[in-house]
This record gives structure tokens, sequence and C-alpha cells, in this order.
């Protein structure tokens, strides 16, 4: 398995749907940022200021991240290439 090193906070997590077909969302509010080693085949997408994550259970999450776009973006690319 391929992990990625980075420092995270969870910003909101997504439990499902309800009966009108509107996210159930979770905002966190989290402090600080943790160094986490993360698996990337849990990322769904990486925006300029998100991680889109797969949860279990279903859920998604968006998590914050402290490092510039371009440089995981150049992580990511050493590590899948």
């Amino acid at each position: 398995m391929q992990y990625i090193e980075l420092s995270v906070k969870v910003h909101s997590i997504v439990h499902g749907y309800d009966d009108n077909n509107e996210a159930i969302i979770e905002l966190v509010n989290e402090n600080s940022f943790m160094k986490k080693l993360i698996a990337i085949h849990r990322i769904e997408s990486i925006s300029q200021d998100y991680l889109l994550i797969r949860l279990s259970h279903g859920r998604i999450a968006y998590w914050e991240y402290n490092e510039e776009f371009s440089v995981i973006k150049s992580k990511m690319k050493a590590i899948i290439l």
C-alpha cells in the first residue's frame, strides 16, 4: 500500500444523505494540524484547500492541509509514478 505524509485537520464529514437527498454534514472545528500518513487509495481528490478522503461506512471527509498545493502534487506524482 502507498502512503503520503501530510499535515492535516478535519474540516467536515459527510455522513450520508437525508430523505430529501440533502447531505448530512458535520462541521469539525479542529484547532491544529496533525501529521498523518494517508493511504493513497483513500484520496478521492485534492483541491487548492482540501483533500477529499474516503472514510469507513460510506462516509467522506474534507481535510484541510498545511502544505502548498504544488508540493502535494509533486509528492503524489513521485509516489504514483
